[in-house]
């Protein structure tokens, strides 16, 4: 694949995931954890059948049987980040929600520092510093009869970065070590264990957030709109999500990725009537300007 088309391929999945926002502001009935519950049990069940049309049935069963404890401590910060991101959604902002989720970078840099040692740059703290900035901009505006709604909703969007920090620092950890062998069979194998961990968290989700989804309320219209967001929200662009890395370096893949606050938040500004406060606009413009300059900057050294 071409650098092009991976640009071309990125910009598509940031599209499909900023999709999520606006279709929950159109449900009837469905709401908090029975979101989570009928999202990931779609997207368990289109990733299981996709999986096995592009990589095999047994390439996927030889990932979930030799995948170990690091597979599964993956999957558990992707069932954190499925099963926070839709509960969030139900208690604040559209805006809120995606803007704290575009701290995960920045936490990804301090994950790193502390368990791997790695060294971060001047920029990244500079960038770290502005964003949080930002953020308390914006949250520290959130006042009045539904303030402590959304601070609950900001709290449990919060564990979406957390939990991506904690998986990216994971995998970074499991490379340095060697724990993938070398060559294309390496990158295979490692890619089936990537993708065998999205599977496992999509179920844990699902079994988890059952029993809480009770008494079901959702309405035919609920469950196929939730159908939606489980196959093309999640599932496909996972998938695309792979392919497009292999031909994009980390620090570009993360500023294309940032679309997705920018669209999500527009969407729901122009088909749900979700207009975001003057005090989220500036803080999250704030926080998108540290993410995208750290970004370019990294960019800019990495071409010189």
């Amino acid at each position: 694949m071409t650098h092009g088309r991976a640009v071309v391929l990125m910009l598509l999945v940031t599209l499909l995931w900023s999709s999520a926002g606006v279709v929950t502001r159109h449900l009837d009935g469905a709401g908090g954890f029975e979101l989570t519950f009928w999202r990931s049990a779609f997207n368990a069940l289109a990733l299981a059948v996709l999986l096995a049309l592009w990589r095999g049935p047994q390439a996927t069963v030889r990932a979930l049987v030799r995948g170990g404890r690091a597979l599964w401590l993956s999957g558990l910060c992707w069932c954190v980040m499925f099963t926070a991101f839709m509960v969030a959604l139900s208690l604040t902002t559209v805006a809120n929600v995606l803007i704290t989720m575009a701290t995960a970078p920045l936490l990804t840099a301090l994950a790193s520092r502390i368990a791997l040692s790695h060294r971060i740059a001047a920029r990244t703290w500079v960038a770290i510093v502005a964003a949080g900035a930002g953020i308390a901009w914006m949250f520290g505006q959130q006042a009045g009869s539904d303030g402590a709604r959304h601070w609950q909703g900001i709290a449990v969007a919060f564990g979406v970065p957390v939990a991506a920090a904690i998986n990216w620092t994971l995998l970074q950890g499991l490379a340095r070590r060697g724990a993938t062998p070398a060559g294309a069979a390496g990158r295979a194998a490692q890619d089936d264990a990537m993708l065998a961990a999205v599977l496992v968290g999509a179920v844990l989700s699902m079994l988890l957030t059952a029993p809480l989804a009770v008494p079901f309320q959702a309405t035919p219209r609920d469950i196929a709109l939730l159908a939606l967001l489980g196959v093309f929200q999640l599932a496909v662009p996972c998938l695309l999500a792979v392919v497009a890395a292999r031909a994009l370096p980390a620090p570009e893949v993360s500023l294309l990725a940032l679309l997705e606050v920018v669209l999500g938040v527009l969407w729901v500004w122009a088909f749900a009537g979700e207009a975001p406060t003057p005090a989220v606009l500036g803080g999250g413009l704030l926080v998108l300007a540290a993410l995208a300059g750290n970004e370019l900057l990294a960019m800019r050294r990495a071409t010189a």
